[in-house]
């Protein structure tokens, strides 16, 4: 048989993107780097983030590492904002069994953390305050991220492909028709404010209460049609790696998705999060608390993410990245970038996971 007749034989090629995945899935690849960095100005004293970037899953072995970011943005006083950085962490690790792998507490942590996000609430309503606060919790294990949410702080991810991601979803009533029917069909009320004259000014609010949010932990005033359990969702990137960005509404009133992922490309995070500020400020002015953390997850032989290239790119990058969604500087865009970039792992935003929980008693117990 030729030489011909045997490369006819051959199977055709594997895609790179597909090999870099059965690497992943294999193990084969080294735990990345995370670097991270911190801006913001206050306009009322009511955002707070947290930074826990030494976390061990098994405490004592530095090899379980990991590390959580994650901002509140607090509304009608601070109290809540401050107990939900300072209790969210311990509730979510405490609602994952102890004694099992690591696979197995990355499947686990997204119920664990509707459990802690609503374990915080309860708690946090014992106080008979009024506060209430977003959260936007971020866990970074490995290539693995997981988001979880309430309100309209945001986490977006930018891969190297040029792809902005957003990883929450916005719980705006104006926003969000979802949220809507959700709280009408509970038997909420869905309006804006009534001004002298009968007119109808300002965003879409619940009643009672007024608030603009569909989901926040606190706000022991406005009922039951606000919920606290978040919407989560889980990826894994290849080991091309990427930047998440994780800002109060301050950033995201002021700038789109794509805007702030522009604005700090090729520059290390801790300037990035300076960027991204100044951005906003730029656009904007300083009308809200504006706090911005910035996340790269790096392949550990690269000191930085690599800058994307502004104008050509080479046929080898538009295979593996993909072509840019037409539609990625839509607000409401929540679709992931190409295959090879980012694999889905796990979503849900659905309120009535309530209905799979331990009781209330046994989540305060």
């Amino acid at each position: 048989m030729s030489r011909t007749e045997l490369s006819n034989m051959k199977q055709p090629p594997v895609p790179l993107a597909t090999l870099i995945g059965q690497e992943l899935r294999n193990g084969k690849i080294e735990k990345p780097f995370v670097k991270y960095g911190q801006a913001g100005l206050a306009k009322k004293g009511e955002d707070y983030f947290l930074i826990k970037a030494d976390c061990q899953r098994v405490p004592g072995d530095s090899s379980t590492l990991f590390s959580v970011f994650a901002i509140f943005d607090g509304h009608n006083g601070i109290s809540a904002a401050i107990f939900a950085k300072e209790s969210i962490l311990s509730n979510v690790l405490s609602a994952i069994p102890q004694d099992i792998s690591r696979d197995e507490w990355l499947q686990a942590l997204p119920r664990a953390l509707v459990v802690g996000f609503v374990k915080t609430d309860i708690e946090f309503q014992k106080k008979g305050e009024t506060s209430g606060t977003t959260a936007t919790f971020v866990l970074v294990d490995g290539w693995t991220v997981t988001v979880a949410s309430v309100g309209d702080s945001r986490c977006i991810l930018d891969t190297q492909g040029g792809v902005v991601s957003l990883l929450t979803v916005d719980h705006r009533l104006e926003e969000n028709a979802e949220e809507r029917e959700r709280v009408t069909a509970s038997g909420g009320e869905v309006g804006r404010l009534n001004v002298f004259g009968g007119n109808e000014v300002g965003p879409l609010r619940c009643w009672p209460g007024g608030l603009c949010l569909s989901r926040s932990i606190g706000d022991t005033d406005v009922g039951e049609f606000i919920v606290p359990i978040p919407h989560v969702k889980q990826v894994k990137l290849s080991n091309a790696g990427g930047r998440l960005i994780i800002a109060s509404d301050g950033i995201w009133d002021a700038l789109s998705s794509d805007m702030a992922a522009k604005s700090c490309r090729g520059v290390p995070a801790e300037l990035a999060a300076k960027l991204v500020v100044k951005e906003a400020l730029r656009s904007r002015g300083l009308k809200d608390d504006t706090t911005c953390l910035v996340v790269d997850i790096i392949p550990s032989d690269h000191p930085m993410l690599p800058a994307i290239p502004r104008k050509k790119r080479s046929v080898l990058t538009s295979l593996l990245f993909g072509k840019k969604s037409p539609n990625s500087t839509n607000k409401g865009n929540n679709k992931l970038s190409a295959v090879g970039v980012v694999e889905e792992l796990f979503e849900e935003g659905s309120a009535m996971l309530t209905e799979s929980l331990p009781s209330r008693s046994a989540l305060c117990g």
